[in-house]
């Protein structure tokens, strides 16, 4: 575990790291898309690769930004839930395509991705894959080093 948390101050302490992560985000923010909406694709990517850290962010930051409760908890069942509109039904189908990649997953399916296309323009999708990336970046080095919920994010 030692070795854990020397690696983890290597890699979170490096400027160029944090720039680049910060160029990301300000690209994601050009796109446009509605903060809450972000903060729901951050949500649901990071519940699906069981990321405590950036789950509890991405409710935090859902919080800072806006979203109710409501819809924050009940984003996992977003399918069934009568809370979100179609156009974050899509974005919410996106993210989970382009989550779930393992083992020879279908990945983002045609279908997927023209109802994605359906509510946003290129602008947003470009911010919204960046989201989903970005997301998916964090998750795997928080698993990674086993960042715990609460302690240094959101």
């Amino acid at each position: 575990m030692e070795n854990r948390l020397r690696n983890k101050n290597k890699n979170t302490s490096n400027a160029d790291v944090w720039t680049a992560v910060q160029h990301l985000q300000k690209a994601i923010a050009a796109g446009g898309v509605d903060p809450k909406l972000l903060a729901l694709v951050h949500l649901r990517a990071s519940q699906i690769n069981g990321c405590s850290a950036c789950v509890h962010a991405g409710a935090a930051g859902g919080r800072k930004a806006g979203e109710t409760d409501e819809r924050l908890h009940n984003v996992a069942a977003w399918r069934d839930a009568p809370f979100y509109t179609d156009a974050e039904r899509a974005a919410l189908a996106l993210a989970e395509a382009a989550t779930r990649l393992q083992d020879g997953a279908e990945g983002v399916t045609d279908e997927v991705w023209e109802e994605a296309n359906a509510h946003f323009t290129e602008e947003e999708i470009g911010a919204i894959n960046l989201e989903i990336a970005l997301t998916n970046f964090f998750n795997r080095i928080n698993r990674t080093i086993r960042e715990p919920a609460g302690r240094t994010w959101g």
